[in-house]
């Protein structure tokens, strides 16, 4: 079933309820809503924004810019890039693109001009809807893609060279296009996340993007009385396939714009949140202004916070212990997933094993999950191999790019790079990413381990282990760390914390540094192999020791 008839059905079924809600405590001057349709409420005198779309105007939304497209002569299977802010327009704009049967082609809004020319390039794009913060970077090449014949803006001050996307939709009929879509047809194009140069572009189809609908909603237990806060951008599957949870339930969700951690809990108290989908460093952020004493939990009605989860990173297993310290009663659940399959859910821990935590899980909802070595046999039980998953969630292919699709897709089975090993249980635990893997005196060593290891000690708020080039050795680790506000620390005293580890396995250079994070929580190491290279090193450990 497409995965737009969902919302037809939500829209039948529950029309005239809240599904989603845009709550803005950034109050950001570049922010510019398009109020027409929607309620704007004071909440109190600093002015906090919230808005709300029912079910109904969704799926009106949603058609009026399918009809839009058709009548713009775009076509089923044409490629229709979105590059806005998390904001209410843009789930109604990614399904609006659906249901016309073109491909949504969400882009991340941290991109360059530069980036974001070569996604479009890459991926066929033909249309483009974007927002007012992207109107720099947009002037500067859009004379250099000429495929992308139509550029919609969404707000106000609209550009020359683009139309008004408000204006146009608004003359379009809000009935359902006569589109006939199926399981099998094209349906997004998401970008990798880029840590490792370039993006590529992932192709899935209708069938996929049903497939994280039932994943996120067995695994969660979603009913239509949850309320789903969804912080991370939309561009990325992690937090639209969260969403999904919702979808299928008809169940209200709130996007948040920003993560200082009294924003998160503030807006949990007041919007009543039962299910919080977080990253490391933000619930970190939240245990440390407890601990700081910067929140009391006293001052918010959390009560009815039924689960919280992560994703889209290893999950330190020390951090859920200091949050079940803060927060006994709630469910936790960790997500693994790739955007190739369709972002989280192909592994997870499941919300009955907390006493496996710091494992990933076991095969999601109708996956399965092998650990295989260079030729694809399964390893023995313990060992260390290559995670491989299977399921209906499997991206189609890298677009336009088989040489890439076929190394790692194999008879079905998706090789996801990162390193596992299984338990006698069938619990799996990510060891690291393969291309991280740092080999040093002919011993393996996975970054993963000692970054894990290193995030018990009091003073580290984040680390980052990565492989630097020795004479010697071939490879040292190396652990840059950051360290937590008002704390201080000497590379002795962490030197000194490490000799519980294997000797081999303790980082040979200590250095103090932030952290380099995409939006998606991932750490970028790349920048970090190019900051402390060998040339950059011995700058920095003479910066450090000033």
């Amino acid at each position: 079933m497409p995965i737009t008839e969902i919302l037809s059905r939500n829209a039948e079924l529950y029309g005239q309820e809240t599904c989603l809600v845009e709550i803005n405590l950034e109050l950001q001057e570049s922010h510019n809503v398009i109020w027409r349709e929607y309620e704007l409420i004071e909440n109190n005198p600093a002015g906090e924004y919230r808005l709300e779309m029912t079910w109904r105007v969704f799926n009106e939304k949603a058609n009026r810019l399918a009809n839009l497209l058709l009548k713009r002569g775009i076509k089923k299977g044409d490629k229709v890039a979105i590059l806005l802010m998390n904001c209410l327009e843009w789930l109604p704009i990614y399904f609006g693109i659906l249901k016309a049967g073109a491909v949504a082609v969400p882009l991340n809004f941290r991109y360059t001009a530069e980036e974001i020319k070569y996604c479009l390039d890459l991926s066929d794009t033909v249309a483009l809807i974007f927002g007012p913060e992207f109107i720099g970077r947009l002037e500067s090449i859009y004379d250099q893609i000429p495929r992308v014949k139509t550029l919609f803006y969404a707000g106000e001050n609209r550009p020359s060279f683009a139309e008004s996307y408000d204006r146009l939709t608004a003359n379009c009929s809000s009935e359902t296009p006569q589109v006939e879509l199926s399981d099998e047809d094209d349906a997004a194009i998401y970008f990798s996340s880029g840590t490792t140069g370039f993006p590529k572009a992932i192709l899935h189809t209708h069938r996929s993007l049903m497939a994280a609908c039932y994943t996120e909603y067995q695994h969660h237990g979603q009913t239509h009385e949850d309320n789903f806060l969804c912080i991370p951008p939309l561009y990325h599957t992690g937090a639209k396939m969260h969403w999904f949870g919702s979808l299928l339930s008809g169940s209200k969700a709130v996007l948040l714009r920003g993560i200082k951690p009294e924003w998160i809990l503030k807006t949990v108290s007041e919007e009543k949140i039962t299910i919080v989908w977080l990253l490391v460093p933000w619930a970190q952020d939240i245990l440390d202004a407890i601990e700081r004493g910067d929140v009391k939990l006293e001052d918010y009605d959390l009560s009815q916070w039924r689960l919280m989860h992560i994703g889209a990173q290893p999950v330190p297993p020390s951090l859920i212990h200091r949050w079940k310290k803060y927060f006994p009663n709630h469910l936790y659940d960790t997500n693994y997933g790739l955007s190739e399959s369709t972002g989280p859910g192909c592994v997870h821990l499941g919300t009955e094993n907390i006493h496996k935590v710091g494992a990933i899980g076991i095969p999601g909802y109708k996956w399965e999950a092998r650990i295989v070595d260079e030729q694809g046999n399964s390893v023995p039980q313990g060992e260390v191999g290559e995670l491989a998953v299977k399921g209906d969630g499997v991206m189609k292919c890298y677009y336009k790019d088989p040489e890439s699709t076929a190394a790692v897709i194999k008879n079905g089975w998706l090789f996801t790079g990162d390193m596992a090993r299984m338990d006698e249980d069938g619990f799996i635990y990510l060891v690291d990413r393969k291309k991280d893997v740092i080999i040093s005196g002919g011993e393996n060593i996975y970054p993963v381990q000692i970054e894990d290891f290193l995030r018990a000690h009091e003073a580290i708020k984040d680390v980052a282990v990565i492989g630097l080039p020795d004479q010697r050795l071939g490879e040292i680790a190396a652990a840059i760390i950051e360290l937590k506000s008002g704390y201080t620390c000497t590379e002795e005293e962490i030197k000194a914390f490490c000799t519980s580890m294997p000797r081999y396995k303790r980082p040979k250079k200590i250095i103090f540094d932030k952290v380099p994070r995409n939006p998606t929580g991932k750490i970028e190491k790349p920048k970090l192999r190019e900051k402390y290279g060998a040339s950059g090193l011995v700058a920095a450990q003479v910066e450090i020791r000033k």
